[in-house]
Formats: C-alpha cells, sequence, structure tokens
C-alpha cells in the first residue's frame, strides 16, 4: 500500500477561507502554554520552600 492510497484526494489542501499557517501554530502555542505553566509552577514551589527554610531558621548562622 502506497501513501497515496492512505490518504484521500485533497487530504493536504487547507479549506477555503483558511489561514495556511493557523493549525500549525496552535499545537506550538499550546505546548508553549504547558512550558510557561511549568516553568511557574517550579519557580513558585521553589519560592515557598525558600520561605519555609527561612522560616524555620535553616538560613540564619548558628548561634
Amino acid at each position: 500500500m502506497s501513501e497515496a492510497d492512505e490518504q484521500p484526494d485533497g487530504a493536504d489542501v487547507p479549506a477555503e477561507g483558511a489561514e495556511p499557517g493557523a493549525a500549525g501554530r496552535r499545537p506550538a502555542l499550546v505546548i508553549l502554554a504547558v512550558v510557561v505553566a511549568a516553568v511557574f509552577v517550579c519557580c513558585c514551589s521553589a519560592l515557598v520552600g525558600l520561605l519555609i527554610s527561612w522560616s524555620a531558621g535553616l538560613f540564619h548562622p548558628p548561634a
């Protein structure tokens, strides 16, 4: 079976009125949003950990 047999005619042609790159940009924006959210969560959790450590006295010089 060839590749032409697996795809219907015109499968790679965008629909009329559609932007040519719109379908390609949407997954990239979703991936970018997930990466930004992951970095935000990591930074916030690191900040909370530092605040808890500081409040527990782990950064104060030993007496």
